[in-house]
């Protein structure tokens, strides 16, 4: 058996409820509407039966609710994704087991009452927030709560990337070019929400909480080990306008311990050198198998990490045992 933790899917009625009511959503919507998969559960679920026991956990794909809707209609839309990803998954449960609930932290008390609602009437198994939100840092006070909400819940937290090309790569620019955004941007953005909320001390306040990182901890956390280490230990030492001395010492452990409290996702494109890296810095116990699927692939990514030779015991900890434990359920 194989548990996709990461992948994404568009319901019609929420796409509906979106153009009806996003202008922002632009041409957006119909580029994801070119993704066969993100709509059409024949297409996915034929591509599914070629990969034997093969289950997925779903969730809203990018952009981010936050980005394109505020106010009444963002709540509407959080809504309106829970009702249809709880539909699907009571509809075909050997398909989607379960799904991470959709939230707009716009209003972090209502995204908290909306989370509770997934869970404990739709079923879902926690929550997906982004990096940012409309570009406020997650570490920002008014977001604590919503932590604090899910620890209480023992359920996890799937923070996905978020970055547009309106980010530019220099000052001199007024958009990013050739893509950057997302092929350095969005491990960049992850990076830096993770240690932002390192610094913040979330995890000394929740100790068990559970946040899934995308793309092995964005794909930068393992390699830059000693930047974020020992590169780290003299932070304020490079600043002159901001103190920053107390930061570290205000922590409980050496901050590079937090950062392997995170769990990540093997959704790397099929990428070798960045596996075996964040298998290694995360731990077999931390790693979860995911794809991206429909947005990235499932066959590569199950290839490479068939081709590393695991042993029996932590194969199944990434295939299947890591997402029984951090959702709290069995797949049979």
């Amino acid at each position: 058996m194989v548990i996709d933790i990461y992948t994404h899917i568009f319901p019609d009625r929420f796409f509906q409820e979106l153009e009806r009511g996003s202008p922002k959503l632009g041409n957006m919507g119909k580029r994801l509407r070119s993704i066969q998969k993100l709509f059409d559960l024949d297409a996915r679920f034929r591509e599914m039966d070629e990969l034997g026991d093969y289950r997925q956990i779903i969730s809203l794909p990018n952009p981010p609710i936050e980005d394109i809707a505020d106010g009444e209609l963002a709540k509407t839309l959080a809504r309106v994704a829970n009702d249809a990803m709880g539909e699907l998954c009571a509809k075909h449960p050997t398909r989607f087991p379960a799904f991470a609930a959709a939230v707009s932290l716009h209003d972090v008390d209502s995204a908290i009452a909306e989370a509770e609602r997934a869970i404990k009437t739709l079923g879902a198994k926690g929550i997906q927030i982004y990096t940012n939100v409309a570009g406020h840092p997650l570490d920002e006070p008014r977001f604590q709560p919503l932590f604090a909400a899910m620890a209480a819940h023992d359920l996890p937290i799937w923070l996905h990337p978020a970055r547009t090309s309106d980010m530019a790569d220099y000052t001199a620019e007024k958009k990013s070019r050739y893509e950057m955004w997302w092929c350095f941007g969005w491990p960049y953005e992850t990076t830096v929400a993770m240690a932002r909320l390192v610094f913040c001390g979330v995890f000394d306040r929740h100790p068990k909480l559970k946040i899934i990182t995308h793309h092995l901890g964005g794909g930068m956390i393992p390699y830059f080990d000693g930047r974020i280490g020992p590169g780290m230990d003299v932070l304020g030492s490079r600043t002159i306008d901001e103190d920053y001395s107390k930061i570290l010492s205000s922590l409980k452990r050496p901050h590079l311990d937090y950062f392997h409290e995170f769990y990540a996702d093997t959704a790397m494109f099929g990428g070798h050198s960045g596996l075996t890296c964040g298998i290694e810095f995360f731990g077999a116990d931390r790693v979860v198998f995911a794809t991206d699927a429909p947005l990235g692939p499932i066959v590569k990514t199950r290839k490479v990490i068939d081709d590393l030779d695991l042993d029996a015991a932590t194969y199944r900890k990434i295939m299947v045992g890591n997402a029984e434990r951090l959702m709290n359920m069995r797949f049979g």
